[in-house]
């Protein structure tokens, strides 16, 4: 594995698709991020909000994601279209519900000192609701991002020409099972930097609080 992994690197080609495997996680998981935290922000603030988008989106949730693949071929074809789908639809569910959540869990009570100290409703949510549900926010990303690269390795092996998928499904027909644990290493290597990366990031955004400070 690690012979391959030179071989590989030496001359260009797991760069080349490393790079492709990044582009598409990044885009699915700004196109499925930002709209869970759109619709999480509505359902969580807004009671009509809650009445008419939390319903719908917990039954797709009960839909596997990586079943719908089929589906998925006929309404957007097999291009990238369907890479970065499956991306934004396996990074949106845990971002939504942690926004949703964070945001209904913050204690009424500070809402109503904020309103008595004559704080507007945009500067309650600068300064109440957002600090709030931050915590539940950063929990949502760290999963989002763990599904998303598992959303990947599905949405690479689906007539895809390039990307560390690809990578594993050409070394699977010549037998190569040093490059297909080459690329098994290389997407368990991504989902940790991006989980500690997003850990630097919590630490950093969230270090009034106590347990954070204290690590």
């Amino acid at each position: 594995m690690l012979a391959a992994g030179w071989r590989l690197s030496g001359d260009g080609t797991l760069l080349v698709h490393l790079l492709d495997s990044l582009q598409r996680a990044a885009i699915g998981l700004a196109v499925g991020g930002g709209l869970a935290l759109v619709l999480g922000a509505v359902a969580g603030l807004l009671r009509i909000g809650d009445d008419l988008v939390d319903p719908p989106v917990q039954m797709a949730r009960m839909l596997p994601h990586l079943g719908l693949v089929p589906l998925l071929i006929i309404w957007v074809g097999i291009g990238e279209e369907l890479k970065i789908t499956l991306v934004a639809l396996g990074s949106f569910f845990p971002i939504y519900f942690n926004t949703y959540a964070g945001i209904r869990d913050i204690d009424e009570r500070l809402v109503e000192a904020a309103r008595t100290c004559g704080l507007g409703q945009l500067a309650r949510l600068r300064h109440v609701v957002l600090p709030g549900a931050l915590p539940s926010l950063f929990l949502g990303l760290r999963l989002a991002i763990g599904a998303a690269w598992l959303s990947l390795v599905v949405g690479e092996q689906v007539n895809a020409q390039t990307g560390i998928g690809f990578l594993m499904m050409e070394a699977r027909e010549f037998a190569q099972t040093d490059v297909v644990l080459l690329g098994l290493l290389v997407y368990a290597l991504l989902g940790l930097l991006s989980d500690l990366a997003l850990r630097i990031a919590e630490r950093r955004t969230l270090s009034w609080r106590r347990g954070l400070q204290a690590r």
